[in-house]
């Protein structure tokens, strides 16, 4: 055999193509780590008082991330955290650098006055990105603001404060409602007439869920979305490693959600280009959008884009649908376990006199506003939230062992905030910050440390809309009930999907109004 024969000159030249590499590589972390200790140094930054990892790599923190999502217990599991480190500590978690806070300045800096050194987390996109796409709750910088601007119009106060759009869904599901004292599930109810209402205002056709008795389409888009959701939030939960969290209903409820929406939206994009091109158009829509407003209809006069539609349209109706069942249901809830509260409430209600309330009625409701900003508070809709850091940057509190100096949030960092921890801690809130108790709100002015819909440039759009929506069905059936009895003997038992609600469901039995 030949023997191999080569150019001994070359070895010390790809020597020194190697050793320049390295050489350079080492040579920009050293000015990296240089120019970040003095950032820290000139901001006065301090390392929090705790930095934890439990087992190596962190993997013992994701395991009981991972554990607490079906043992109901996520929320308490990072509240015990918190009680052990701090309101501000650090954390490696396998190959995540988190920085955990609940201290209303440092939220009030990742959510506002810094926004710019903050993106979402590339968790969060990856979870969410298979279900909603590009939508707004899924993208970040330009494409965040072209969404932002895409939709806000939409959710004006002019367009959320015709009441009528609830009335004839809510109606329906107050015929549901049992009258003979038996027991009722009030959250399924909720999902139903929420998705009723979303669906009339986003296509202007409603899915009358309400009416299917779980064989429609709207009740079968309903569980599709239900388990897309499920595997959506532990994935976020989970960080990296959410892609190996799977469940065989997924993909097919993931394609059968969009493909609902899909529908609606071929429709007025066909529509719209008959419009805009001069031909024959269907003149039922016609009648519909001159007579009143419909969303997708609106949102087709600036992008005819059939997966974009898509997207911004889904991401909207998980917001007007979810979060205001969710909201319904704890409020219930809560209203169930202390009829004290029911009674005051009725009573203001009441005064309307048996009129339909107006958005000005409900706007002026006093009690009803210290109600819903309890249930928020102690139940935040959306309880916790992730934010990566852009470039190197710092928070202003949680440094050195009195947790008082500016700590470091290098650049890739997470900063992972709770704001249903925030929202009961006792130096805010008082003593008694796991109680349900509306008429803390008489006086109290809590700003940065009550967040349910978030701060800043991406506070909630549909903010308002959730509350009217809300806020009138509680209102509708409190005039057609005069009580409320708990029929559930278990204690609240956290399920936290991409909104909270409780595992067991609102069970309650109501009394009709004796006429």
């Amino acid at each position: 055999m030949a023997p191999v024969s080569f150019d001994l000159l070359q070895i010390p030249f790809y020597g020194l193509v190697v050793g320049a590499v390295v050489i350079t590589w080492s040579l920009s972390k050293t000015v990296q780590k240089f120019q970040r200790w003095k950032y820290a140094r000139e901001n006065g930054c301090q390392p929090p008082a705790h930095s934890v990892c439990h087992g190596f790599l962190g993997i013992g923190m994701l395991m009981e991330l991972a554990k607490s999502g079906p043992e109901h217990r996520f929320l308490e599991l990072i509240r015990g955290w918190h009680r052990s480190y701090g309101s501000t500590f650090g954390a490696r978690i396998t190959n995540r650098n988190v920085i955990f806070t609940t201290d209303p300045q440092n939220i009030q800096t990742v959510l506002a006055l810094k926004f710019k050194d903050f993106a979402i987390s590339s968790a969060r996109i990856n979870a969410v990105r298979p279900l909603m796409g590009n939508g707004i709750f899924s993208v970040d910088g330009s494409q965040w603001e072209h969404s932002r601007a895409l939709l806000r119009p939409n959710f004006s106060r002019t367009r959320i404060n015709d009441t009528e759009l609830y009335e004839s869904h809510v109606a329906e599901l107050i015929e549901q409602i049992p009258r003979d004292g038996s027991t009722i599930d009030l959250l399924p109810l909720f999902l139903s007439g929420t998705l009723d209402t979303a669906t009339e205002l986003l296509f202007g056709e409603s899915a009358h869920s309400l009416r299917g008795e779980g064989s429609s389409a709207g009740a079968r888009f309903g569980k599709a979305f239900d388990i897309a959701q499920d595997v959506t939030s532990m994935r976020f939960r989970l960080g990296p490693l959410g892609m190996f969290h799977r469940r065989k209903e997924y993909n097919k409820s993931v394609k059968d959600t969009r493909s609902f929406v899909e529908r609606y939206v071929q429709r007025t994009i066909d529509y719209r280009v008959a419009a805009n091109s001069g031909q024959e158009v269907d003149q039922k829509i016609k009648q519909l959008t001159e007579s009143r407003y419909v969303f997708s209809y609106e949102l087709s006069k600036q992008t005819l884009d059939k997966t974009n539609l898509t997207d911004e349209l889904l991401s909207i109706m998980f917001a007007g649908r979810d979060t205001t069942a969710a909201l319904l249901s704890l409020v219930f809830f809560e209203l169930a376990r202390h009829p004290d509260v029911w009674n005051i409430l009725r009573k203001e209600v009441l005064a309307l006199e048996g009129r339909k309330p107006s958005f000005e009625d409900l706007k002026s409701m006093t009690y009803m506003t210290w109600v819903l900003n309890e249930t928020l508070r102690l139940r935040p809709l959306v309880p916790f939230n992730i934010r990566q850091a852009r470039r190197d940057t710092y928070l202003p509190v949680g440094g050195g062992p009195d947790g008082k100096s500016p700590v470091l949030v290098p650049k890739g960092h997470e900063v992972f905030f709770t704001i249903y921890v925030m929202q009961r801690d006792n130096e805010i809130y008082g003593p008694d910050p796991d109680n349900f108790r509306p008429e803390r709100w008489e006086k109290f002015k809590p700003r940065w440390a009550y967040v349910p819909f978030n701060g800043g440039p991406r506070i909630c759009i549909g903010q308002q809309f959730a509350l009217t929506e809300a806020g009138y069905t509680i209102t509708r059936i409190m005039q057609q009930f005069e009580s409320i009895e708990n029929r559930d003997p278990d204690p609240w038992t956290e399920d936290l999907k991409l909104t909270l609600t409780n595992a067991n469901g609102t069970k309650v039995a109501l009394t009709p109004v004796q006429i």
